[in-house]
């Protein structure tokens, strides 16, 4: 079903906002987050359970609620792009993104002609109310948020053009796979990874773009948002859920029960 896209608009104005990321492929969850008063939800494709169709009514529930629903996608497939926007993702997060060229293949994969080449099926799809809304093909592109993750050294070195690429409107962080690309992986506050960080963000801010990336090595929602980050998904459901879990247990098992140790964290 189109909604105008308010994380977008809220993104425009200069707004920093915060959400989770959901794993679990649940639609109950993705109403609780909702409620809960997140800006919006990270629906993972990539790494978390679903697929298109537990996608669209993932994206349901957070309509529900008037939560925004971002989709990270597998990977860059312009098939699977065309795909997921058809059922009404208006939000996208594409990984691994190295080149001004993959960026640009991805704008392209995402709208339509002339600034694309997405295919037309805008009369039978959910993005556009079944055909309801009339000027959907001229609605679209503009409508759509492109959110494109910097995950290696290589990727580092070309961030400001991947993030120049018209039609970007979010360059994204992803500091452990930017560990893991140096063989830092989970080693979030080692210098050399620290390093890297620090050059995407001083590559990214001369270019204007939003920046997005999720906590870690101390650093605090509060810290990333005055260090000029403006989309910060602050929790994962799952590590909400298993701490909670584990804290539940810690406090209440009978006594003798061995208590469960600590999950590391995501």
């Amino acid at each position: 079903m189109y909604r105008e896209n308010v994380l977008k608009q809220r993104l425009a104005k200069g707004e920093s906002v915060f959400g989770c990321w959901v794993d679990t492929g649940s639609s109950t969850v993705i109403e609780i987050l909702g409620h809960a008063g997140f800006d919006f939800v990270v629906i993972d494709l990539e790494h978390g359970q679903g697929d298109i169709g537990s996608a669209t009514e993932m994206i349901r529930a957070a309509q529900v609620t008037g939560m925004s629903a971002v989709i990270r996608v597998p990977s860059n497939d312009p098939i699977f792009l065309k795909r997921i926007l058809e059922v009404g993702a208006d939000s996208l997060m594409i990984p691994q993104i190295e080149t001004a060229e993959e960026a640009k293949a991805a704008v392209r994969a995402c709208r339509y002609p002339p600034q694309g080449a997405r295919g037309y099926a805008a009369p039978v799809v959910r993005a556009s109310s079944y055909g309801k809304v009339k000027d959907y093909i001229h609605r679209a592109n503009d409508n759509l948020l492109l959110i494109l993750q910097i995950e290696s050294a290589s990727a580092v070195k070309h961030a400001a053009e991947i993030a120049s690429v018209e039609g970007v409107d979010v360059a994204f962080i992803g500091v452990n796979d930017l560990g893991g690309s140096i063989g830092k992986l989970e080693q979030l506050d080692h210098p050399d990874v620290r390093k890297l960080v620090a050059e995407a963000e001083a590559a990214l801010k001369k270019t204007g773009r939003v920046m997005g990336t999720v906590p870690s090595a101390g650093a605090t929602p509060k810290e990333l948002f005055a260090a000029g980050y403006r989309m910060v998904p602050l929790a994962v459901d799952v590590a909400l859920l298993r701490d909670a879990a584990l804290a539940c247990v810690r406090e209440h098992a009978p006594s003798g029960k061995n208590a469960p140790g600590e999950a590391k964290r995501y």
